[in-house]
Order: structure tokens, then sequence, then C-alpha cells
């Protein structure tokens, strides 16, 4: 039995062995993203199983009830819609899609990381940073969310990658003015994904695409006309094929339902603006009272959604939008008002205050598990069990539920929750970053970010915590700059200089020797 210690340390040098030998075959440049990539991946699996098939809310029971039914709408991402068919049809359940979300966003953490080592911050920084959003709760549990803005923001980190990369290379003294296939692919890739996972997404690869314009010279003309040619194949699917392949168009209703929100607000809040003849007008889309009582609470417009007759509101479009021109001429101030108030998820840090019955609007209240209130249909569908939490594991699926909630702390929101903190670390880093290394180009690392925050708060339906999702995972990443701004030895990689080669020298005279 003595020996039984002495005889396994054989076996271990072995096997230690054997690692570093498979370990020196791996490229250099390839074990950061390596090394990256397997940690997330190994802590999503966790969170999958956790969470098994994966987050359900509302929205994600409004895609399978359209795609197992035959009635796909254009209001949600018609791609993404595509794959959970795919997976539906294919596995039978939503597992597939969640875990392939979970490869697809540990292979952007992995990618982004090798790309801020072009810039200088060094792996042992910025793999903690994409390794901690693996494992905080809120981007994890995100993950293996059944949702667009998860590959939304998959494709957000490719771009802010490609962005990395490609201003690093210019920091460095690599950049030749030409931008390689691998970044112009991953580059479309990016701004495909960003418009077609979120209908209002297309101007957030714009803003970036401009970003990039102004810090890479000489590759201003495939950067224009990839952003372009990518902007135009998303508006032609959404304006031409989708209805000519059957998908229906999103009623009026729902198209306009910010500009009748506005409405609800203003009305609410100055009675005196409408005349009678406007009352008339909106009583017949909901009684009066439902329009004041809805427009008191300004952070969401889905409460007064749920009040219209929509088959009425549908032929009353024009009108209601004409009240609605008339109403930003009178008191442009109150419909600012309440367009700021329901983008508020997009620049405010702390949550909004509480309405009139008493309850706060913030980006937890819009993180929902599994319900089936709004679509009865789904208790008979046959996808209904395959909708249902199943955790691999019992104890797993209790530890997952406890991290969960503990993250969801009120006073810790700020933090955990919301995108504007972490969207406005960026911004500090990122210039205090391009001041002490003397390169503005790094300033287009922002681009994703602050097109994602300005067309959320443009418009945005409520305070969701997915909508400025992206910017979360772009500022944790953005930690790892902190060591690059605050300088130090070892806390950036030296850029690389070209070997000298030797100066020549004419030849020696030969003596011989008599």
């Amino acid at each position: 039995m003595s020996d039984t210690p002495h005889s396994s340390r054989p076996l271990a040098a072995a096997v230690t062995a054997k690692a570093r030998a498979l370990w020196s075959r791996v490229p250099p440049p390839l074990r950061l993203p390596l090394v990256v990539y397997l940690s997330c991946q190994a802590c999503y699996l966790v969170w999958w199983m956790a969470f098994y098939p994966g987050m359900i809310d509302y929205d994600a029971l409004a895609y399978t009830w359209q795609v197992t039914t035959d009635h796909w709408i254009s209001n949600h991402s018609v791609l993404y819609n595509s794959l959970l068919w795919l997976s539906l049809n294919a596995t039978g359940g939503f597992a597939a899609l969640t875990l392939a979300q979970t490869v697809a966003m540990s292979a952007a953490l992995a990618y982004a990381c090798a790309s801020l080592r072009v810039i200088g911050v060094r792996g042992r920084w910025s793999a903690p940073a994409a390794l901690a959003c693996a494992v905080a709760p809120p981007l994890a549990a995100f993950t293996v969310y059944v949702g667009k803005d998860v590959p939304f923001t998959i494709c957000a980190l490719l771009v802010f990658a490609v962005t990395a990369r490609s201003t690093g290379r210019r920091l460095r003294g690599n950049w030749n003015g030409r931008m390689r296939r691998s970044e112009l692919l991953l580059l479309c890739v990016g701004f495909l994904g960003i418009g077609l996972f979120r209908n209002n997404g297309f101007p957030v690869a714009v803003i970036a695409a401009l970003c990039l314009l102004l810090a890479l010279p000489g590759a201003r003309i495939r950067i224009a006309a990839l952003v372009s040619l990518t902007t135009a194949v998303t508006l032609t699917l959404m304006v031409v094929v989708y209805a000519a392949v059957g998908i229906q168009k999103p009623p009026k209703t729902l198209v306009y339902n910010l500009h009748y929100a506005d409405l609800a607000v203003t009305y609410a809040q100055a009675p005196g603006l409408f005349t009678q003849d406007d009352l008339r007008l909106m009583a017949k889309a909901a009684p009066i009272e439902d329009w004041r009582t809805t427009g008191a609470t300004c952070f969401a417009s889905d409460p007064l959604y749920r009040k219209l007759n929509r088959t009425v509101t549908d032929g009353l479009t024009e009108p209601l939008v004409q009240l609605w021109w008339r109403t930003l001429r009178k008191a442009p101030q109150r419909v600012l008002s309440a367009r700021l108030c329901r983008g508020h998820i997009a620049w405010a840090v702390f949550p909004g205050p509480q309405d009139q019955g008493g309850r706060t609007y913030n980006a937890l209240d819009w993180v929902n598990p599994v319900f089936y209130k709004w679509y009865p249909e789904m208790r008979t569908s046959p996808y209904n069990r395959a909708a249902q939490p199943r955790p691999v594991s019992e104890t797993l699926g209790k530890a997952g539920d406890f991290a969960y909630e503990a993250s969801r702390v009120p006073q810790l929101e700020w933090l955990l929750w919301r995108g504007a903190v972490w969207a406005y670390a960026t911004y500090l880093l990122v210039v205090r970053l391009s001041r002490s290394r003397r390169c503005r180009p790094l300033l287009a690392l922002v681009g994703v970010t602050f097109g994602t925050q300005l067309t959320v708060l443009a418009a945005t339906p409520s305070p969701c915590f997915r909508y400025m999702a992206a910017p979360i995972f772009v500022g944790v990443l953005c930690l790892s700059l902190i060591p690059a701004v605050r300088g130090g030895v070892g806390s950036v990689i030296p850029p690389r200089t070209p070997r000298a080669r030797p100066a020549a020298t004419a030849p020696k005279d030969v003596e011989y020797a008599p």
C-alpha cells in the first residue's frame, strides 16, 4: 500500500509531459484565444446545464408560436426565428440553439482577447475580463437566453474585435493601408448580423463603420462599400423579400406604438394641448381614461399597446400620426421628455423612479421566467414541454437559480444590469488610452457602444436589460485597458520592431603567402 503513491508519480509525470508536448504544438498566436475559448465555454456549459434548455420568456414564446404555426411576422428578427425553427424541427427543442449561442459567444470573446493583444493588452488582463463575462450571472444567463439580442451582441463583439485589431496594427506601425481578408469577412458578418438580428440595428453598424472610416485611411473605400452593401441587403430583405416570401408585415399599431405612447404621456402631463376633435379621435382607439392612466408611466409603451383596439387603431394610423406631428410642433419638450424617459436604460446609471402605482421600472422587471399569460395557445402546443425548465442536475439548477436571483439585488442593479455605466466606462478608458498612446484612431473602439446607446435612446419600447447587453460585454473587456492606460513595467506588450539587417561591408583583402 505504501508503494501506491510512488507508483502514481510516473503516470502523473507522463501525463504532464504529454500535455506539454501537445501545448508546444499549438502556435503561440493561438494559445491565448484557445485558453480563453475553452475557459469561457466550460463556464457557459455549466450555466447551460443549470438553465437547460435555456432562459425563456414572453418574447421567446412569441417566436415559438410564430414559427410553429406558420404565422411568420417581421416584427421580430426573421433570421433568428429561422434559427429557432431549425432547432425545433431538427432536435425538437431549444437546447441546440442556446448551446450554439454559447459556442459563438466563447469564440467571439476569444477573438476579442486576441485582438486586444494587438493593441498591446496582455493576456493576463484580457483573459480574466473575458472569463468574467462567462461567470457573472447576468451576462452568463443572457448567453443562454432564447432571444435575438444574444446573436446581436455576438456580432457587436465581432465588430469591436475587428476594430481593435485594425487600429492596433496602425498603433504598432504595421498598418499598410489595407484590411486583411479575414478582418473584412468578420466585419461583413458583424455588420449583417447587427442589422438582421435587430430590426433597428443597422444604424449601429453605420455608426461603427463611420468610426472606422475616420481611423483607417487607405481602407475607407472598402469599409464604406461593405457597410453600404450590408445595409442595402438588410433593408431589401425587410422591405421587399420578406413580404415576397409570405412573411407578414407587423401591424401598423405596433409600428407606431412609440408615437401613441408619446401622445399618452403628453396627454397625462398637459391635457390642455388636445382639442375635442383630438380626444374623440383618441377615444376611438382606446378609452380616454386608458390614455391618461397609461401615460402616467413614461418608462414603457407596452401598457398602452395592450389597451388599444388594434383593429380600429390600424385604420386610424394616418390621423393619429398626424396628431403626433401636431403635438410635436406644439410641445416638442413633452415628446422629447417621453422618449428620454422610455430610453432610460440607455443613458441613466441608476434605476428610474416609481410610478403612481408604486412600481419601479428598471432593468430587472424585464427579465421574465417562462409564462403563458399572453399566449394561451402555447398551453396545447407540442413544444410546451420543450419550453419548460429541465436542469441537467437538480443541484446545479438550484445553484444557478440562487446565483441568478442573488445578482438581482436592487442595490447592485446599476453595476450588473444597466449598460449605461459600462458605456461611460468604455468612453473614459478608450479616451485615456488614445491620449496616453497618442493615437487618435483608437477612439474607433467606442463605435459599437455609442451606436447601440444612441439607437436604444432614440427608440425603445421598454427598459429591457438585453437591449444594452452589448455595451456591458464591451465595457467588461475594456477593463483590461486599465493597465495600458496607467502604464508601468509589463503592463503593455512593446511593439515589435523589425530586426535590423547587418550593414554591408566591403570584402577584406586576401593576402597570399609567397
